[in-house]
């Protein structure tokens, strides 16, 4: 009963902070942060967790498991229905660098110094600590366009800026995914091979799904209709992932790629439809990642100061880099580096993902030093980003009209 109630308390937390007056940064900006962000919902997670207040214990989180392979695999669907072919063709080729540059320079500049302490420290394979560090890589690689959004809603940043900021955030994700069917090809199984198995199953079986659902959806004009049989879908590519132990979250980029792909002009609308409940169930998704925080490990919190400071190296070099080599295609704002300190909810999914399919002291320590680094990040990515916001209003040229509510 205790489990039951703290669920509907955050479920009803999670539909208010998802309502469109909150997220509107005009009225409130600060808490239209909090919520965009999911930091108050990590937290939570974190203090009613087993570490804490245990009003959820390890046997509950365990319990709770369909529930968090639901809210990854819907996570994968809304990331592969937002692969538009068309718009990524068009693309141009300095985009794709630049997203490159800046998320593997944080990738490697994080990877690397940290694949040491986690090879001694461990006395584990060498093969787990190198997967454990690129996994540590490309949570770090890893951005959150949310405060350039919000920026550029509330009118302080150029539209064409934020937007740009936004774009190069999305494009770390297939980073970040790439290396996740890496550290699960050498971590989820007895040896690479049959890791790299299980991450083709996952994948085939997101693909039969996304192939599934286009074949229901097609010729189906009443929306109810629509939403239904999409969310069935959600529903049974995240229970088969989960019952197979393979990643729900591969598997659900998988269904919805193929759904954009395959898919009719349904499936557009469907995926608008779906998209009202994407921030419901990622905030509650976020706080079951919270409540698997374990806070007394020590070796954690001695390898954080590190992965902090090695990340925000990363992100700056990285940042500046990406400018150099996309700075005449986009409308990049300078100091662009301070712009991607936030992390995003993807670096979470990530290794949670880790932790449920490759269980273990590892796993934990890697998902205890990026869970409490995105929370880290989030408020350094604010105080960051109101740099950015200076430095866009200083390079603004004479006679430019500032818009309103911009920086002085």
């Amino acid at each position: 009963m205790q489990v039951l109630l703290v669920l509907l308390a955050i479920a009803a937390l999670s539909l208010l902070a998802s309502s469109r007056t909150v997220l509107d940064p005009g009225r409130f900006p600060a808490l239209a942060q909090l919520a965009a962000s999911g930091l108050l919902f990590l937290a939570f997670g974190a203090v009613m967790g087993p570490d804490a207040l245990r009003l959820l214990s390890w046997k509950d989180l365990a319990a709770l498991r369909p529930l968090l392979a639901l809210g990854l695999g819907m996570a994968g669907v809304m990331i592969g229905l937002n692969l538009e072919p068309r718009l990524l063709r068009l693309l141009p080729r300095e985009v794709y660098a630049a997203a490159l540059a800046h998320a593997g320079t944080a990738f490697l500049w994080v990877a690397l110094p940290l694949a040491g302490p986690l090879l001694f420290t461990m006395g584990l394979p060498p093969g787990a600590a190198v997967a454990a560090a690129a996994l540590l890589g490309a949570s770090a690689s890893l951005s959150s366009g949310h405060f350039a959004v919000l920026g550029y809603r509330s009118g302080r940043m150029e539209r064409r800026r934020g937007l740009s900021v936004a774009l190069l955030t999305m494009l770390d994700d297939a980073v970040g995914l790439g290396v996740l069917v890496l550290a699960l090809a050498f971590g989820a199984a007895a040896n690479p091979l049959e890791g790299l198995g299980l991450v083709a199953l996952a994948l085939l079986l997101g693909m039969a799904c996304g192939a599934l659902l286009a074949f229901l959806m097609h010729g189906i004009k009443d929306q109810g209709e629509l939403m239904a049989v999409l969310l069935g879908g959600v529903a049974l590519v995240s229970g088969a992932a989960a019952y197979l132990r393979v990643s729900a979250l591969l598997a659900g980029v998988a269904c919805g790629a193929t759904l954009a792909l395959v898919g009719s002009r349904a499936v557009e609308q469907a995926a608008r439809m779906l998209g009202r409940f994407e921030r419901p169930s990622y905030l509650l998704l976020v706080f079951l990642v919270g409540a698997h925080v374990h806070a007394r490990d020590v070796m954690a919190w001695a390898l954080l100061p590190a992965y902090l400071g090695l990340r925000f190296l990363g992100k700056v070099l990285g940042g500046a880099l990406a400018q150099r080599i996309a700075g005449n295609t986009l409308a990049l704002p300078p100091r662009l580096g301070y712009a991607l300190i936030s992390q995003g909810g993807l670096a979470l999914c990530l290794v949670v993902e880790y932790l449920t399919l490759v269980p273990g002291p590892l796993s934990q320590r890697v998902f205890d030093v990026v869970v409490a680094g995105a929370f880290v990040n989030e408020v350094l990515g604010s105080r960051a980003f109101r740099h950015v916001l200076e430095s866009t209003s200083e390079q603004a040229p004479t006679g430019t009209p500032q818009a309103p509510g911009g920086p002085s």
